[in-house]
C-alpha cells in the first residue's frame, strides 16, 4: 500500500495514519527500552482512547485532553490518543508547580487528564483523571475494545492548546488549529527530509511546540522517534550516536553543554543528515562547533513564536562555513519567512500574518496591543479578529538587504537576522541598552561560550547591568569587564560579571533568565 499525498493531511490524524498504513511493520517510537511499530502504537493509541473516552462520564465525546506525562510510552499513546477522539491535546507538566496546572486545567476547561503516574498532585486538579502506567500501555487486553468511530475532524477544529508565559504572571492559551499546524507541517518535514528508515530526535517536552515537528516529521513521514529522557539530555552527544539518530531538533544549548562536558569532537557526529536549532538564538560560534562535529548534516537555524505555529521562518548555513554570513550581533540568521506568510516591520519588530497565524488568544482580553490592523494601525480590540490582522511578535529583526527599511512591509523571501526582544531593552544611567548586544558582545571574547546580561535594580532606584557566562573548558581567567570596554560604551558594560559552571535551563532546555536574575542578586560571598 502506498502513502497517501500529503494533500489529503487536512488534520493531525491525517499526518499519522497514512504513513502508519503504509509501513505498519515499521519503528514509530523508541523511548527508552520500549519500541513500538507503527502497528502497535496504533492500537496503543487506540486502547488509551476508549480508556479517556470512559473515565470523561461525557455523553458527548471530550473536547479538550490534558496530557500531564513524562517522556514515556504513555505520553505519545496518548497524544495520537487525542486526535483520535477528535479532541484537542493540552499538555501540562508534572513538574510544574500544582497551581499552575491548575490554572491551565480549569482556563483550558480539560474533560479529562491521562496523567502517567509521574506527577504527585495530578488527583488535586481539578478535572477527571485517568491514570496508566506503561504496563498498562503494552499489556494485552483479553477482548478487542469495540471499534472506535473515525472522528469527523475539520481543519478548523483545535489540534491543541498551549500555555505561554504572561506578562502579569497568568499562563496565556494559544489555541493552534489543524490548518495552521497543517500548514507549517506542509513545509518543515519536506524541508526537514526524513523518511522511513530514518531516526528523529524528541529532545522537547509537549509543553513545548517544537515537540510538534519531532512527532509529525518522524510519524508524517514513516521514520522512528526516538525519544530522549532527561539523562539523555544531559549527554546529547552520546545520546544522538548511541541512537543512531539521522535528523537532530533541540535549543542551542545543547551545544554549549556537549562543549562543557568535552564531547562535542570534530566528527563525533558522523551518523546525522539534517540538524536544526531553534527556540533562542544559535550564534556562529555554537553552530561551528556543531558543524565540525556533524561534518555530514546540514545545519538549520528555525525561529517562530507559539502564535505563529512553531516556526515561522528558517536559515540553512552554506555547508562551506567560509561563506557563512556575518550578522550584527553574531547570531546565524533566522532566514525569510516560510511559504505563505507575510511580514511587515513596526520599528524594527516583526509582524506577521499568513495560514500559519493562530486566530487569537484563549482570553479574547490578551489579544489587545498584540496584533496590527491589516493597513498596520494599532488593532482595536473591540472589533473583530481577522486572517487579514498582523501579529506582532515582540521580537526585533533587521532584514540582510541593505535597502530595507526597519518600517512597512517586508518584501517576499526577505531573509532576517534576530536582534532580540523589544521587552529587552532597558535604560541605564538615561541610556537605552539591548541586552542582546551585552550578551554578543560577551559571547565574541575568548574562552566565552554563551552569557546572558540583565538589569538588576539598584539601591535608591535606577537599574545596574550584571551579566553571568559559561567557559570553554581550560579557558584562562580574564578580565572580562576590561576587555568589553573595547567593544562597548562605558554604560553597556556590566558592573558585574559572574562566570557559572552552567547557565540555568527551564523544563524545555532554554536558559532560565529569571534563575540567573535570582543567582546575580544573591549577595556575593565576602
Amino acid at each position: 500500500m502506498t502513502e497517501a499525498p500529503r494533500a489529503e493531511r487536512r488534520t493531525l490524524r491525517d499526518w499519522f495514519a497514512h504513513p502508519a498504513a503504509a509501513h505498519p511493520a515499521a519503528t514509530a517510537l523508541e523511548v527508552g527500552d520500549t519500541r513500538l511499530t507503527y502497528a502497535e502504537l496504533g492500537a496503543a493509541a487506540d486502547q488509551v482512547a476508549h480508556r479517556l473516552l470512559e473515565r470523561s462520564g461525557t455523553a458527548a465525546p471530550p473536547r479538550r485532553i490534558g496530557l500531564l506525562t513524562g517522556r514515556t510510552a504513555v505520553a505519545y499513546a496518548g497524544y495520537l490518543a487525542v486526535h483520535r477522539l477528535g479532541a484537542a491535546v493540552v499538555p501540562l507538566g508534572p513538574a510544574f508547580p500544582l497551581a499552575r496546572n491548575a490554572r491551565v486545567t480549569a482556563a483550558a476547561q480539560l474533560d479529562v487528564i491521562l496523567t502517567d503516574g509521574s506527577c504527585d498532585h495530578a488527583a488535586r486538579l481539578p478535572a477527571p483523571v485517568l491514570t496508566l502506567t506503561g504496563e498498562d500501555l503494552l499489556t494485552p487486553t483479553a477482548t478487542a475494545p469495540p471499534d472506535l468511530p473515525e472522528p469527523a475532524t475539520t481543519p478548523d477544529d483545535l489540534a491543541y492548546l498551549l500555555f505561554t508565559s504572561g506578562s502579569t504572571g497568568e499562563p496565556k492559551g494559544v489555541p493552534i488549529r489543524h490548518r495552521q499546524v497543517c500548514a507549517y507541517l506542509e513545509h518543515a518535514v519536506p524541508h526537514y527530509g526524513p523518511g522511513p528508515g530514518d531516526r528523529v530526535s524528541q529532545t522537547f517536552d509537549l509543553t513545548f511546540d517544537p515537540s510538534v515537528l519531532d512527532l509529525y516529521a518522524a510519524w508524517g513521514t514513516g521514520a522512528t522517534l526516538v525519544a530522549a529522557t532527561r539523562g539523555d539530555l544531559l549527554r546529547p552527544v552520546r545520546f544522538a550516536a548511541a541512537r543512531a539518530l539521522t535528523h537532530w531538533n533541540s535549543v542551542p544549548s545543547v551545544i554549549s553543554l556537549a562543549e562543557r562536558l568535552r564531547a562535542l569532537k570534530p566528527g563525533s557526529l558522523p551518523g546525522l543528515r539534517r540538524s536544526m536549532f531553534c527556540g533562542e538564538p544559535l550564534t556562529l560560534r555554537q553552530a561551528r562547533a556543531w558543524a565540525l562535529a556533524a561534518g555530514n548534516s546540514t545545519l538549520d537555524n528555525a525561529y517562530g513564536p507559539t502564535e505563529l505555529t512553531v516556526t515561522c521562518t528558517g536559515h540553512r548555513l552554506p555547508a562551506d562555513p567560509g561563506a557563512w554570513p556575518d550578522t550584527p550581533n553574531g547570531t546565524v540568521p533566522i532566514g525569510p519567512l516560510h511559504p505563505g506568510l507575510e511580514g511587515r516591520l513596526l520599528a524594527g519588530e516583526l509582524c506577521v500574518r499568513g495560514p500559519q497565524r493562530f486566530a487569537g488568544y484563549l482570553d479574547p482580553a490578551d489579544n489587545a496591543g498584540r496584533f496590527l490592523a491589516p493597513d498596520g494601525t494599532p488593532y482595536d480590540p473591540g472589533t473583530p479578529l481577522t486572517d487579514t490582522h498582523w501579529y506582532r511578535t515582540g521580537d526585533r529583526v533587521t532584514a540582510l538587504s541593505p535597502s530595507t527599511a526597519d518600517e512597512g512591509p517586508l518584501a517576499p523571501g526577505t531573509p532576517l537576522a534576530h536582534l532580540g526582544r523589544v521587552d529587552q531593552q532597558v535604560q541605564v544611567h538615561g541610556y537605552r541598552v539591548e541586552l542582546g548586544e551585552v550578551e554578543a558582545a560577551l559571547r565574541h571574547l575568548p574562552g566565552v561560550l554563551d552569557a546572558v546580561a540583565v538589569a538588576l535594580p539598584v539601591p535608591g532606584g535606577g537599574l545596574e547591568l550584571a551579566a553571568a557566562h559559561t567557559s570553554a573548558p581550560g579557558a584562562r581567567t580574564e578580565d572580562h569587564r576590561t576587555a568589553l570596554r573595547l567593544r562597548l560604551p562605558p554604560y553597556m558594560v556590566p558592573a558585574r560579571i559572574t562566570a557559572l559552571a552552567a547557565l540555568p535551563l527551564n523544563p524545555n532546555g532554554k536558559v532560565d533568565r529569571a534563575a540567573v536574575e535570582r543567582l546575580l542578586r544573591a549577595p556575593e560571598p565576602s
